[in-house]
């Protein structure tokens, strides 16, 4: 039988659970760390930072072969969107690093258990894994990494294909023609200048009267106008009041709000 008692358990693999678990571990502590998905790195590595800025690089790459080669000398007859190696590559360096943090973990003796965990008690964290299966580590610390998932609006739920997340939008099969981005946030200005380099209309709705929430407002007038220039929309001190999918097609709802 395996050995469940630790000196720390850490739930979450993410940058703040698998640094912490390198740390402890090179600290002398015995160490687990606990994870609900089938790879490391949470969702930075897999389904957030990581990804996102693979495809900004490479959508960045497009548009300059597009518009800017010509003027340093480089002329190309023609430029094709090859958006399958685009998403491979992306994969490649998502897989190349969560790897990377996996060999860390055997190299520094940490252990590693899939599944979700919840406090049993204070020195005890239940595992329980995707087929059902549940044990239990004793631990003298616990260390919450949990991180964050996308919010679902109650009037538009999800549904991975014309409601989408941050997560699905990073596998889009095909460039859609029309992307309406909810929230002004750095994930969602991320992704939809992405899409909008492809070829997408994006159009961005913000409820508060700047971009990305607490961040310098010099900054985000900038990068507004920046984003703007490349083509993508604003709406702010806008709030959705309903989303309604008929026929394939999404239908947005908002008003203007009284500033």
């Amino acid at each position: 039988m395996a050995d469940l008692n630790f000196d720390l358990v850490i739930i979450g693999s993410g940058p703040g659970g698998y640094t912490g678990a390198i740390r402890a571990a090179q600290l002398g502590l015995k160490t687990a760390v606990v994870e609900k998905d089938s790879t490391l790195g949470g969702t930075c590595l897999n389904v957030g930072c990581i990804p996102s800025k693979a495809l900004l690089e490479s959508s960045e790459h497009y548009v300059q072969a597009q518009h800017e080669f010509a003027e340093h000398g480089i002329k190309l007859t023609k430029v094709e969107l090859d958006l399958k190696q685009m998403l491979l590559r992306k994969e490649k360096i998502v897989k190349s690093l969560t790897e990377g943090i996996k060999y860390l973990f055997g190299k520094n003796k940490i252990t590693s258990f899939e599944g979700t965990g919840s406090l049993k008690s204070t020195t005890e964290v239940e595992v329980k894994s995707s087929s059902g299966e549940i044990q239990v580590l004793k631990t003298k610390y616990i260390m919450l990494a949990t991180g964050s998932i996308p919010i679902e609006l109650p009037f538009a739920k999800f549904d991975g294909k014309k409601i989408i997340t941050s997560t699905e939008a990073l596998s889009l099969k095909e460039v859609p023609k029309k992307l309406l981005v909810i929230g002004g946030g750095v994930i969602g200005l991320e992704l939809g200048s992405v899409w909008q380099r492809l070829g997408s209309e994006v159009t961005v709705i913000e409820a508060t009267s700047k971009l990305c929430g607490p961040m310098d407002a010099q900054l985000t007038k900038q990068l507004q106008r920046i984003l703007a220039k490349q083509g993508i929309e604003f709406l702010l001190d806008t709030k959705v009041q309903n989303v309604e999918l008929s026929g394939g097609i999404v239908k947005v709802k908002y008003e203007t709000l009284d500033k």
